[in-house]
């Protein structure tokens, strides 16, 4: 079993939790107030993109790194 492999599931598990509680979040608070739809969608977008971006970069990262022998 590859530490990477290891690492990167780790990564792609928590970027798709993280993904889920913004989109959970920005519905709630679209329920709540409707007539700020577009800035919330707009912010869960770059939220969304952030997460992913930092997802990414630990799973690039991940392969990157040796085990230690």
């Amino acid at each position: 079993m590859s530490y990477a492999a290891i690492g990167a599931g780790i990564a792609v598990i928590g970027a798709g939790i993280g993904i889920g509680q913004i989109g959970g979040k920005a519905l709630d608070a679209i329920a709540r107030q409707p007539e700020a739809v577009g800035d919330i969608r707009a912010s869960m977008i770059l939220t969304a993109a952030l997460v992913e971006g930092a997802a990414l970069v630990a799973i690039v990262l991940s392969f990157f790194v040796k085990a230690p022998a």
